[in-house]
């Protein structure tokens, strides 16, 4: 199915889950295209003049569209009741603990996406919204020791595999949605505001983050921005590559 709905690359633990809901969906689409269409052209043959010279004024007799349609309605609320609402639960509900994931902050910027991650000391340093500036993305505190160590990227987001990824989503300027097909993943990035949403990548490569909300003249420049998932040992030694080299908000 995944074929015919010529989706992108599944490399996430959750998104066959996704792909499920998708493909269901679109079969029960299929279905009623198929049936509204038989339906059309029966109505067609039925209901002619030259068969219906003279107008009936009662109309159906019987309950057959009622009972399609409660069969339609029925089926939807059980996607949603039995597929979709539970997806949805275990996305936002059983998150995994920071301890056994990989934590990263990602703030989206008129037209770029900016990871940050903790440094050697594991400790993120302190944030506030009064220290964002064109070189302080994050509004990291300067006199925070914790944040000395810290990594901040631009565009290229490193991940390990088979590990879960919590990632605080947020904005510098307008509302952009960080958006990755192969994880199955999107979330509205929103100024003000840290929305945590997890994922565990399960295929190493490198995946394409687009921005799924028009932000502006340069909104198709948000698609040079890339996740990247290695081996652990190759992670490591990437951050550890970066540690020091943070940006400077002196």
């Amino acid at each position: 199915m995944r074929n015919f709905l010529n989706l992108p690359p599944l490399a996430s633990e959750h998104g066959q889950g996704v792909d499920n809901l998708l493909s269901y969906l679109h079969w029960l689409m299929v279905v009623l295209f198929v049936g509204w269409l038989i339906y059309f052209l029966f109505t067609l043959w039925r209901f002619n003049h030259k068969r219906n010279q003279k107008a009936d004024y009662l109309g159906v007799r019987n309950h057959a569209s009622s009972y399609l349609e409660v069969t339609v309605a029925g089926i939807e609320a059980a996607l949603l009741l039995f597929v979709a609402i539970p997806l949805w639960a275990q996305r936002v509900d059983a998150f995994p603990s920071e301890e056994e994931s990989t934590v990263l902050y990602i703030s989206a910027q008129q037209f770029a996406w900016n990871a940050r991650y903790a440094g050697a000391d594991g400790t993120f340093g302190g944030q506030d919204m009064r220290f964002v500036s064109d070189t302080n993305v994050f509004g990291v505190d300067p006199e925070d020791a914790a944040g000395k160590d810290d990594v901040q990227v631009l565009n290229e987001i490193h991940v390990p595999v088979n590990k879960p990824v919590i990632a605080y989503i947020s904005s510098k300027d307008v509302i952009h949605s960080f958006k990755v097909p192969a994880m199955r993943v999107t979330q509205d990035a929103t100024p003000g505001l840290r929305i945590p949403i997890w994922f565990k990548p399960t295929k190493e490569g490198r995946f394409q983050i687009y921005c799924a909300q028009l932000c502006g003249n340069g909104h198709a420049s948000m698609s040079q921005g890339f996740l990247v998932v290695e081996s652990p040992e190759a992670y490591q030694q990437w951050l550890d590559s970066k540690v020091g080299a943070a940006t400077s908000f002196e």
